[in-house]
């Protein structure tokens, strides 16, 4: 929890008032007024400037078509790293705009996989850097960080590393013969990571941004809910998914589920070894 004083030296200052609000797990959260203007803040402590920046990239990429928070400024004071953002207020969901902003954003493509930035979470670096090859990327610059550090955390065994491979010699099979487009992906589309604003635009927050296969994104919002049959409707009609769609979710519905194992423990694991079981 931050002061007076902390508040006082951002370069928003004078601040009229500010408190605490739901943020995620990760960072703390303040709404902030300052000089009558309302800011939403996001605080990391023990933390350089820097925290922040794979974020801010994202931000700038989905911004250009889709609407996002805007970064005002950022910086580290007294060894925390903050995020300064316009204030978004929050109006009638619409999910089927939804759909199509999510479509639209799935259609900006590069010539690569990755992004521009990585980002070091508390228990893993999240590798961009640029891949031609979709297969290598998910397979060794996601899955194979999280396994290694499921492993030193204790929260893996030979069952789920048997069911690892035969996944991983599934997903490898199929690209094989499927090619993929880098498109530009949120990265975290669980419904905790979209809003509306007062007039019911889509609104995507807190991106983990990067190019890869669109299905990857599309895992997410299978996983805990929150997207409606209007969603997926909409989105199909801007943008139709490949057959087979369904069958192919899995594989990456396992990174997101794998992580909350890393994350949270073996709450997650049951889940985890749903889907490796199908393998």
């Amino acid at each position: 929890m931050q002061t007076n004083a902390w508040f006082e030296s951002l370069p928003i200052a004078p601040i009229g008032s500010w408190e605490p609000v739901s943020g995620g797990d990760i960072n703390e959260a303040y709404r902030v007024i300052a000089d009558g203007i309302p800011y939403f803040i996001k605080v990391q402590p023990h933390q350089s400037a820097q925290y922040f920046a794979h974020e801010q990239a994202g931000l700038k990429a989905l911004g250009a078509v889709i609407n996002t928070p805007s970064p005002i400024s950022s910086g580290e004071l007294d060894g925390n790293a903050y995020l300064i953002l316009n204030w978004i207020n929050e109006g009638p969901e619409n999910q089927t705009a939804l759909g199509r902003a999510v479509a639209k954003l799935h259609q900006q493509h590069a010539d690569q996989f990755g992004f521009p930035t990585n980002h070091r979470t508390k228990v893993l670096l999240k590798d961009n850097h640029w891949n031609n090859d979709w297969r290598d990327f998910y397979v060794n610059q996601r899955l194979q960080p999280e396994i290694q550090t499921a492993q030193k955390l204790g929260r893996w065994n030979d069952w789920r590393d048997q069911h690892f491979q035969n996944m991983i010699n599934a997903f490898d099979q199929y690209y094989a013969n499927h090619q993929v487009t880098p498109s530009l992906l949120h990265g975290d589309l669980w419904s905790g990571n979209y809003m509306f604003d007062q007039n019911g635009t889509p609104t995507l927050i807190d991106p983990d941004a990067l190019y890869g296969d669109r299905e990857y994104d599309l895992a997410m919002t299978t996983i805990f809910g929150g997207f409606s049959q209007a969603f997926y409707q909409a989105y199909n009609e801007v943008s139709p998914l490949r057959s087979g769609f369904e069958k192919r979710l899995p594989w990456y519905q396992f990174y997101y589920l794998c992580m909350h194992l890393i994350l949270f423990g073996e709450t997650y694991g049951s889940a985890v070894d749903n889907i490796l079981a199908r393998y």
